[in-house]
């Protein structure tokens, strides 16, 4: 009887920990697009997350413009003290694809701003669910202290809605800093490869990792085997307001014939309407298997000795303010920074970022 009395008595003093420890959070949800949206070449767009103008529907290839209602590069800015933050969002559809995770094709990631060094630092992922409907505690028990936040959203798939859920009673508000840098964009213009593939997650696609490194907004029109110098993109990106710079890493996708057809009056269409800004031509990289495969060698040697000779020629006309980034060495020379032979892991993501970033700095100096 003794026994069970302590038994008892222990119980009933755990109990109070036992209903601390099953306490159910209660979170305020507010709609993301009240906060500052980056990464869009234009604001008003097919939809709220989406890259292209409802007016090209039906005018560009229908690739491109499916390709486009993925939200690779856009993201959004806010400020909270919660202790813990949720992300509920709703995506387009379940894509998913055989060497890229679903993180990065359909996830978000989450970034916090150091209050040191003001280096904007990952926080964690929001992996998504078996659903179109998402709803997932990102991070919980931090300090309740106010912090400036970066939502990066899908690279492979579209993101209907998001909303921002922090606990009951706690602030979140338009961000105090204007970090990255908004207005006056670097606008980067490319391949499968520079929409995000194959990052693990979207904070890691490169033009995210270089608007970090540059404090500056980055523009991705990224499209993934479709790069083939439409100049109705060469016309969207001329109608940004105030660019920075344009960077055309397109090569992956032209075969030689295209880009000598269409690579000048392409970078016609942005230097016309942008005399001053600079522009940045980029070289497709060897890739791992071109050291075996001499066919896939001689292919991209072609693609780029077309890039260079419009680069050459635009240079001999008087051209001012354009660049050229070779991709002999872009990718390393061991081999691995590669999910496939051809698209970036994470690693791959991290060198390509090092080795562009002095001609950008170049260019921006010079802007």
């Amino acid at each position: 009887m003794r026994k069970l009395s302590v038994a008892l008595l222990s119980l009933t003093l755990l109990f109070p920990f036992a209903l601390k420890a099953q306490e159910v959070k209660s979170y305020v949800y507010t709609d993301a697009s009240t906060f500052p949206i980056y990464g869009k070449a234009i604001p008003n767009t097919s939809a709220t997350y989406e890259r292209l103008p409802a007016s090209l529907e039906g005018v560009i290839r229908q690739p491109v413009w499916d390709l486009a209602r993925h939200s690779a590069g856009i993201s959004v800015r806010f400020r909270s003290d919660s202790p813990s933050i949720k992300l509920r969002w709703v995506s387009l559809g379940l894509h998913t694809m055989n060497h890229m995770t679903d993180t990065g094709t359909r996830g978000l990631d989450l970034y916090t701003q150091d209050p040191v060094d003001g280096h904007w630092r990952f926080a964690r992922s929001a992996r998504p669910q078996k659903d179109t409907l998402n709803d997932v505690l990102v991070i919980g028990d931090m300090e309740p202290v106010m912090r400036e936040y970066i939502v990066y959203f899908s690279l492979y798939e579209g993101v209907k809605k998001l909303e921002i859920g922090v606990e009951e009673g706690s602030v979140i508000e338009q961000p105090a800093l204007d970090s990255p840098k908004k207005g006056s964009p670097i606008v980067m213009y490319g391949t499968s490869i520079l929409q995000g593939g194959c990052a693990n997650r979207p904070g890691m696609a490169f033009t995210n990792i270089i608007s970090r490194e540059l404090d500056r907004e980055v523009v991705n029109l990224g499209f993934s085997g479709s790069a083939r110098l439409d100049y109705e993109i060469a016309e969207l990106m001329a109608s940004v307001e105030d660019p920075s710079l344009f960077v055309l890493d397109n090569v992956p996708n032209c075969v030689a014939s295209l880009i000598d057809e269409r690579e000048e009056k392409f970078f016609r269409i942005l230097r016309d309407a942008h005399p001053d800004v600079p522009v940045v031509f980029v070289e497709n990289p060897n890739y791992p298997h071109t050291v075996f495969d001499k066919k896939a060698a001689a292919d991209i040697a072609s693609r780029n000795a077309s890039m260079r000779a419009v680069y050459e020629k635009l240079k001999k006309a008087g051209e001012k303010k354009i660049y050229y980034i070779k991709g002999d060495k872009m990718l390393g020379t061991d081999g691995e920074a590669t999910v496939d032979g051809v698209h970036f892991t994470d690693l791959g993501m991290v060198r390509y970022t090092e080795y562009v970033l002095p001609t950008l700095k170049k260019a921006l100096r010079k802007r």
